[in-house]
């Protein structure tokens, strides 16, 4: 099960963290962040693998977001600076075990439930 937190309402330019947590072995997975919004369909953002070592980001977000993970509190980071109108959506937390970084959402297993995203102009 993972759990999303840290999404609110900011004016654009600020900053939000968003965190994602599990139990289990979620060490042992690979982690992405899609985001949705209303009438468009969920979108890749961010993605981590199991050990740190890769990143890969959506060429909207490069130089603005960057995701990190902390194994000895089993959590992911999505550190959004710079954010902008077209960034409301909502973000999930996507995680799977099969090896290497992926974009397309088909390819995680697991999902949180979350958490709403909204900058304002």
């Amino acid at each position: 099960q993972l759990v999303e937190s840290g999404g609110g309402l900011v004016q654009a330019g600020n900053s939000l963290s968003l965190s994602c947590t599990s139990t289990g072995y979620f060490n042992s997975y690979n982690v992405a962040w899609f985001r949705q919004s209303p009438g468009k369909e969920r979108e890749f953002v961010a993605a981590i693998t199991w050990d740190g070592a890769d990143t890969h980001y959506a060429d909207f977000v490069k130089g603005r977001f960057t995701i990190s993970r902390d194994h000895d509190k089993l959590i992911v980071h999505l550190q959004m600076n710079g954010l902008k109108p077209d960034d409301t959506a909502v973000y999930y937390c996507a995680a799977d075990g099969v090896a290497g970084i992926h974009i397309r959402a088909d390819e995680y297993r697991y999902w949180g439930q979350g958490t709403q995203v909204t900058v304002s102009s």
